[in-house]
């Protein structure tokens, strides 16, 4: 009797997990994965945290959070460290209210399903080679605040970090913030570069910390090397803790 009730869970568990699979795949294949989207859909947001709470589960990772009452009620840039793949779906999976929309490498855009609904939110990539690209970005991130779509996220360092301390900034992404008139917050996520090794055996911990919010007359009147310069120095009194 035992071992029949065990077995309907994990039936009814597993078909759960196929038909939301199921909802994910074929939601994504309504999304035109060469368009940039301007309004943030409700719907494949919905459909993104939806994902990113089992996927939180089943990766046994625990979040551990402090300085969220420091957000503001507006838009913002947020920046901070990355070390992980983990970093940006942590982030958003504790950040849920605020809407945020990264700055991501082209490549993310072409992984199935998920692509296509990253891009139903507003996500965003850039060519930093390519500065006419990097350039169109910068303008679009910044109007998607202006018109109150989303938050936008970006990691300064431009790529994983995969040693210690953080990689030289690309300064110009602060150029978001000034355009948008919006406040940079500033995050320190620790631990998610362990989950790899952590992984099925142990539990992650990982550590979100909202750091500094950097006003946006401040952001206004500084010079973006002068941002960066502000932000490193935060992050890493953190990081060094």
């Amino acid at each position: 009797m035992v071992l029949k009730i065990i077995l309907s869970v994990v039936f009814a568990v597993l078909a759960f997990l196929l038909v939301s699979v199921l909802v994910v795949i074929i939601s994504s294949l309504f999304v035109n994965g060469a368009k940039e989207y301007s309004v943030d859909s409700a719907y494949y947001r919905s459909l993104l945290y939806y994902s990113t709470f089992f996927a939180v589960v089943f990766a046994r990772i625990t979040v551990k959070t402090s300085g969220l009452e420091k957000l503001p009620a507006g838009r913002f840039l947020l920046v901070g460290n990355h070390r992980s793949k983990f970093d940006p779906i942590l982030t958003w999976h504790v950040m849920r209210k605020q809407k945020l929309a990264y700055i991501s490498k082209p490549s993310n855009f072409n992984i199935p399903a998920f692509g296509r609904i990253i891009r139903k939110c507003c996500f965003m990539s850039i060519d930093r080679d390519d500065p006419m690209n990097a350039a169109r970005t910068i303008n679009r991130a910044a109007k998607l605040m202006t018109d109150d779509e989303v938050s936008v996220a970006v990691y300064p360092e431009g790529t994983r970090n995969y040693g210690e301390g953080l990689l030289p900034f690309h300064n110009g992404v602060f150029r978001i913030a000034q355009k948008a008139g919006v406040p940079v917050v500033v995050v320190s996520v620790k631990g998610t570069e362990k989950i790899h090794m952590n992984y099925p055996l142990r539990r992650s911990r990982v550590e979100i910390n909202i750091l500094d919010v950097i006003p946006p007359e401040t952001v206004k009147t500084t010079r973006t090397n002068n941002i960066g310069d502000m932000v490193r120095e935060t992050l890493l009194n953190d990081l060094e803790k």
